[in-house]
């Protein structure tokens, strides 16, 4: 893992070097616990299991980033840094992409379709991520 692809990005004004804040990533990953936990709930709709996951994956997703001091307004840039912020494999920020991508398909045109795979895929990464972000530990001041 490096952060000097991180600071490549700041330069060429993809990422934005931001002063990290303990409540910010502490209120991102409590988020993203709710989340995860209605993603998995009996009952819910696919959609609604599909969207809980991917709020999920990238509340962890932004807190990683917030932790190591950059703010991205790119929402889909924050899963493709994983692999610099706690390493996650470069396959398992591609799904998280696929999912974006029908996540903006949902919420610009209206039509969600996801596999029963695809949401296992995205539980399971999210499932995986969490435990990755919450290792950072607090924020050095």
């Amino acid at each position: 893992m490096t952060l000097e692809h991180l600071e490549n990005l700041v330069r060429i004004n993809q990422l934005k070097s931001e002063q990290p804040d303990q409540q910010e990533f502490n209120g991102l990953v409590r988020s993203a616990r709710n989340r995860l936990s209605d993603a998995r709930l009996e009952g819910l709709s696919v959609d609604g299991k599909f969207l809980s996951a991917y709020g999920a994956a990238h509340a962890l997703a932004t807190a990683a980033l917030r932790w190591h001091g950059y703010r991205s307004e790119n929402r889909y840039l924050v899963f493709q840094c994983l692999q610099h912020t706690v390493g996650l494999d470069k396959v398992k920020w591609l799904v998280l992409d696929q999912c974006h991508k029908k996540r903006n398909i949902a919420e610009y045109e209206g039509q969600l379709e996801v596999s029963s795979q695809l949401l296992e895929e995205l539980i399971g990464i999210t499932s995986e991520l969490l435990p990755l972000v919450e290792k950072l530990g607090p924020i050095n001041t």
